[in-house]
């Protein structure tokens, strides 16, 4: 009986689903897309309702994920293939070339400091740069680098090297190649979380047009110690930093034309980054403007009320659009009260845009044999009785990848979708 695992997905809800599986005793391939485990918890500056600082309560199961003996970590990864049936499923990984030696790569960052190729961070949300050499963050697991081949300046003109002059260890490989990982489990979860919609859909909102207005995921970064301004919050089109900020609710959800579901995190979202930007300076005045306020879940109202009272929050029930004052850059929010036009200008907006499916949501139920529903979410047709179970024997989802959900839900799902995966393992493919 094959008591091996597969997991799709290294954000929080993957890793929780892969330690609850090791500790259980059963072997786990833990496969992700990116050169690090973390996932979007990992650009996170803090989590609600407590504030809680959210590398740190992520980062120790990143190690403890990536060095427990039952779990290995094919981080820069991708599954090409799945076949047969559960409990005896045969996978192809293909482990993309870092063109860096990972037994012999320190983490030292000896040759990305001296890497000339600068570009656009992704994890940064392209708010600051990295270099074609990389770790994505501070804390990424593995702690190995990367060679971006499309930006790298050796692999685009055949010159510099650099990296490789730097590197003590000798772990530069430019003739490394993609490797093609064979893997027999008995049960797969599938968590592989959200994509952030771009709202440059929406020109109402005046994204990217207008400097001064952010999206939520980079407003994260911005307030974020470890992030491109190392925590100072300053506008785009002037480096100042600002005293009036308004955050835009549902930017392209609850909308019939771009996404019509609720995105569920972003009221609280909200809340937290205008609550965080008044520890910063307690000289901020916030305005949310929202559709309907979603705090359903435990401390959730208590949360907003805190706001208000003590970190100078204001809630106005309104649709909202944005234009721009010429002459300072400052965006003006226009909304309705009480059927009157009205107009406010602030520093800066934040707009909580749709969290959507992966772009590679549908091609993966393709290749799992598993359905999505009508909004693109990787689906289970029993959602009260069996909400981790997919239409294929042995196949699970957890977390943002199943529906909308926040970080407590998700890690529950994912060791819910473990204790199901067990349940498979070790009962030949009947559960």
């Amino acid at each position: 009986m094959v008591k091996n695992v597969l997991v799709i997905g290294g954000g929080i809800a993957g890793i929780q689903a892969s330690l609850d599986l090791a500790e259980r005793g059963l072997n786990v391939a833990l496969v992700e897309k990116t050169p690090s485990i973390g996932g979007r918890m990992a650009q996170l500056d803090k989590t609600f309702p407590t504030n809680d600082c959210s590398i740190c309560i992520l980062a120790p199961k990143m190690a403890d994920c990536y060095r427990h003996e039952n779990i290995n970590v094919y981080a820069y990864s991708e599954v090409q293939e799945v076949t047969g049936e559960a409990p005896n499923f045969n996978v192809k990984v293909i482990k993309k070339a870092r063109y860096v030696d990972e037994d012999k790569c320190t983490g030292c960052g000896d040759c990305m400091e001296k890497c000339p190729a600068r570009v656009p961070s992704e994890f940064e949300m392209g708010l600051g740069l990295r270099k074609a050499i990389y770790i994505p963050f501070l804390q990424a697991v593995p702690r190995i680098m990367t060679i971006d081949a499309e930006n790298c300046i050796f692999f685009k003109k055949g010159k510099c090297k650099i990296c490789e002059k730097k590197c003590k260890a000798g772990a530069i490989d430019y003739e490394q190649q993609d490797e093609i990982v064979e893997l027999d489990v008995g049960a797969i979860i599938v968590a592989t979380g959200f994509d952030v919609w771009n709202p440059s859909d929406a020109p109402e909102y005046g994204y990217p047009k207008y400097p001064n207005v952010y999206t939520a995921l980079e407003f994260e970064r911005l307030i974020n110690a470890a992030g491109p301004t190392g925590g100072h919050i300053e506008r785009r089109s002037d480096q100042v930093r600002p005293k009036r900020i308004g955050f835009i609710q549902c930017v392209g959800s609850r909308n019939l034309q771009r996404h019509a579901y609720c995105c569920s995190v972003c009221c609280m979202h909200s809340t937290k980054e205008a609550m965080l930007a008044y520890e910063h300076h307690d000289d901020i005045e916030s305005f949310i403007f929202y559709k309907d306020l979603r705090t359903f879940g435990k401390g959730f109202n208590e949360y907003m009320e805190r706001a208000k009272k003590d970190y100078n929050v204001t809630y106005i029930n309104s649709d909202a659009t944005v234009r721009e004052n010429p002459d300072n850059n400052n965006p003006i929010i226009v909304y309705d009260v009480g059927g009157k036009q009205t107009e406010k200008e602030v520093d800066l907006v934040v707009l909580a845009t749709t969290l959507v499916p992966r772009a590679d949501a549908k091609t993966i139920a393709d290749m799992l044999g598993i359905k999505v529903n009508e909004f693109g979410f990787l689906d289970t047709p029993n959602k009260l009785l069996a909400p981790m179970d997919t239409d294929k024997k042995g196949v699970f989802i957890a977390g943002y990848c199943h529906e909308p959900m926040d970080i407590p839900e998700a890690v529950a799902e994912a060791s819910g979708a473990a204790e199901r995966a067990v349940e498979t393992v070790t009962s030949g493919g009947e559960t």
